[in-house]
């Protein structure tokens, strides 16, 4: 299978299990969204290490981590991907998945600018015209809201940062992931002790939830790992575009089975982006690979 390939596989996959995240964080109550993103970070952590340990690539992954190019750039990394978490969890908790699922469709059109500018990417004609389509969507949406989305506005901007220093990092997806995890973890283990010793930690209040919570771990490693792996392998802008997967699937669970409110405007800007993710799926599967579509990829 071409590099490009395993990369779409990768995001599609990465993007797909995200947009079901809505139905794992409302499992962890009552932790607080600050108590799950601790858990989220120091467990993730002990995933990386174990498959690093497994893969005899620890003694390498911590020489990268002390080179203070990586280091620097992946603490800016653990901190926005921090917002993104502790934003996303508390829209989740709060009954705000519209709100989050309008800030996930308003980072493709970030990303897909960051390629353009900062890469250097090219899209043909079809992926401009799905791009300008759900474009028009996401302004209908953020109208129709009537006040500023400021969940949206700080998913999307704390999202498509991390994506473009990871990006630019272009470091291997589990050491990427382990070095930031690491770094972040320092505060949050800190965090977690202080509040278990205040008797307020959820962890240990039976077996259950102690699950949940150290399963958030691997709930959050499997998708950032396939999703620092497509980065590596296709352009910003597919990356962009295959996006809105996520939250299409939120904007489903939203209103399917949360039953959140849906006004009329808002049902139609949606309409715009379902039309332009479509307009993508089939130009994916026209295309069929990078060399069909003026984006050959090294195998």
């Amino acid at each position: 299978m071409s590099r490009y390939r395993t990369g779409l596989i990768y995001g599609i996959s990465s993007y797909t299990l995200w947009g079901l995240f809505p139905l794992y964080w409302p499992l962890l109550k009552p932790a607080t969204p600050i108590e799950m993103v601790t858990h989220r970070a120091v467990w993730s952590l002990v995933f990386c290490l174990i498959v690093l340990a497994i893969s005899n690539q620890l003694k390498s992954t911590f020489a990268l981590a002390i080179k203070p190019g990586v280091f620097w750039r992946l603490t800016l990394a653990a901190v926005l991907i921090s917002i993104n978490w502790i934003t996303y969890i508390w829209a989740v908790n709060h009954e705000q998945i519209v709100q989050a699922s309008l800030g996930y469709y308003m980072q493709p059109i970030l990303l897909v600018l960051m390629g353009i500018i900062a890469f250097k990417e090219e899209m043909r004609k079809i992926q401009w015209i799905s791009f300008l389509v759900a474009t028009v969507g996401v302004i209908i949406l953020t109208i129709d809201y009537g006040r500023p989305p400021l969940v949206s506005f700080a998913l999307a901007f704390s999202w498509s940062s991390y994506s473009f220093v990871k990006k630019k990092i272009n470091l291997g997806s589990l050491e990427g992931l382990a070095i930031e995890t690491l770094i972040s973890s320092v505060f949050y283990g800190a965090y977690l002790i202080w509040i278990g010793q205040r008797g307020e930690g959820q962890f240990g209040h039976g077996v259950g939830l102690t699950a949940l919570l150290i399963g958030a771990g691997l709930v959050t490693a499997i998708p950032l790992l396939l999703f620092n792996g497509a980065t590596l392998r296709i352009p910003f802008t597919t990356m962009g575009l295959l996006q809105y997967l996520t939250p299409t699937i939120q904007f489903m669970l939203a209103v399917f089975l949360r039953h959140e409110p849906m006004p009329s405007a808002r049902w139609l800007g949606f309409v715009f982006i379902w039309i332009a993710l479509i307009t993508l799926g089939y130009d994916l599967i026209k295309s069929g690979s990078p060399r069909n579509n003026g984006l050959a990829q090294p195998e």
